[in-house]
């Protein structure tokens, strides 16, 4: 079984230069090798197989054959590491915390221990009689955050 930390340094050597990053590499029990990567601007299927090529090319096929696949993290995929939430800085996510509550909100910032959310939420505000509509401003530490996805509207 081919180490996973072999593939993505190999990758990281091969992306020195681009806007391009590793998010993630999974290996199964039959040498089946997924590299995910992704931009600060956009990832291309001719990116994908430039370094799907150059990755290969690194190691011997005859000592321990293997299937590598290179893929862009998907719009719907969870966010893993903070280029990507800083690079959503200023758009709508989708947040389940480890509570089970959903956030639907704007990704205002993201930081080495958290990110910081704001979001509309009725609240009772004194002097009226019925909940108001209220911009709110609140920060999550990552161990209270289960996965956080870029949000699209299709309305």
């Amino acid at each position: 079984m081919i180490d996973t930390k072999k593939i993505v340094e190999a990758a990281e050597r091969n992306l020195t230069g681009t806007d391009l990053f590793v998010v993630g590499c999974t290996c199964s029990a039959g040498n089946e090798i997924e590299l995910t990567v992704d931009s600060d601007t956009s990832v291309d299927i001719d990116a994908c197989a430039a370094l799907s090529r150059a990755v290969e090319a690194e190691f011997d096929r005859d000592a321990e054959d293997f299937s590598l696949t290179v893929a862009s993290a998907g719009i719907g995929s969870e966010l893993r590491c903070l280029r990507q939430y800083r690079k959503l800085t200023g758009r709508p996510v989708e947040v389940l915390l480890t509570s089970g509550v959903k956030v639907l909100a704007t990704l205002d910032e993201a930081t080495d221990e958290g990110i910081v959310l704001s979001y509309e939420e009725k609240q009772l505000v004194e002097g009226r009689k019925r909940k108001q509509s209220v911009r709110v401003t609140r920060s999550y530490s990552y161990p209270e955050i289960k996965y956080t996805k870029e949000w699209l509207d299709f309305k």
